[in-house]
């Protein structure tokens, strides 16, 4: 699973909302959901494998860390988004001309009107 498909999840948006916090335990990210633990922990295993969380064993407890590295796709995105405007000047140009041509045809539609009145 990948960084995108795994923040597609509501819960685990929250949990990695909850994690970078800092590092907690499962029985403790459990609690916050109306969800079983198992469900909890399987939406865990499956951020961990989109690299988005890390976990340590500690005797008998897991202790999950959010893994912000593995939100450098996501960064990227988002950065290619804000940094690139969403129109090129080519279209900029286009537009910029249909409004004159909108604007001629008007005041030609205009003028008719008042001749023919």
């Amino acid at each position: 699973m990948d960084a995108f498909a795994a923040l597609a999840d509501p819960i685990r948006r929250a949990l990695l909302v909850r994690l970078a916090a800092g590092p907690t335990r499962v029985v403790d990210l459990a609690a916050d959901h109306q969800v079983s633990r198992p469900a909890i922990s399987k939406h865990l295993r499956l951020l961990t494998e989109a690299g988005l969380v890390d976990v340590e064993d500690r005797g008998r407890e897991r202790h999950y860390r959010l893994d912000r590295s593995g939100l450098r796709p996501v960064h990227r995105l988002l950065e290619a988004l804000a940094t690139s405007p969403p129109f090129s000047e080519h279209d900029f140009d286009g537009l910029d001309l249909e409004v004159r041509r909108t604007g001629r045809d008007r005041r030609s539609r205009h003028r008719q009107q008042e001749e023919t009145a």
